[in-house]
């Protein structure tokens, strides 16, 4: 994208990335959320991961680039700053979604910037880009009852969606997918104002 003033760059290329780890064995994993949400954003769209680029499979359309990186969660950092630098996109140009064990199952919430939060996808993201400012879409997978850390957080984001909670999944995925359309439609505020109650 080149130089232009802050109404022309609304108008210039999005990038979507949904966090998650490559592999049939990850794939509706928790952590693997953020995959999920671009892939029914593509169906929507009606665009497809056709295409290898920054070591993530891509859809990419006129204005809007979506991404799954392949380089394993805790490096998704290196793909993404590759995909911006290649477009010269900034922070507010890119959002970022990913699965999060702080919010219950189910719930969908929009930043426009802030931490890691404890996310080391988010974390390299976070290094590689040297900015926080960096829209997100959290998706509660949390289990409001216990408090997870070190090994068992692992197996916990690494072991798939339980049968009895695939319902509330499929309809976080919805709604996430939604809120990615929003964003790219009407900006932050109004994806914070509709998804974040």
């Amino acid at each position: 994208m080149s130089q232009s003033t802050p109404a022309q760059a609304s108008e210039g290329v999005r990038l979507i990335v949904g966090l998650g780890n490559p592999g049939e064995r990850y794939r509706l994993t928790r952590h693997n959320l953020g995959f999920l949400v671009v892939e029914e954003l593509a169906r929507r769209r009606g665009s497809s991961f056709d295409r290898l680029e920054c070591n993530s499979l891509v859809a990419i359309e006129p204005s809007l680039v979506l991404a799954r990186p392949q380089t394993y969660m805790n490096r998704s950092g290196y793909a993404l700053r590759c995909l911006a630098e290649k477009r010269d996109l900034k922070g507010e140009d890119i959002l970022v979604v990913f699965d999060d064990v702080q919010l219950a199952l189910g719930r969908v919430r929009f930043r426009r910037s802030g931490g890691p939060g404890g996310h080391r996808g988010m974390e390299s993201v976070i290094q590689n880009l040297q900015s926080e400012s960096i829209p997100r879409i959290r998706l509660g997978v949390g289990d409001t009852e216990e408090t997870l850390e070190g090994d068992a957080l692992v197996d916990f984001v690494l072991s798939p969606f339980l049968e009895t909670e695939l319902g509330e999944v499929e309809d976080m995925t919805a709604r996430a997918a939604a809120a990615c359309e929003r964003w790219l439609t009407d900006g932050p505020e109004a994806t914070m104002n509709e998804f974040n109650r």
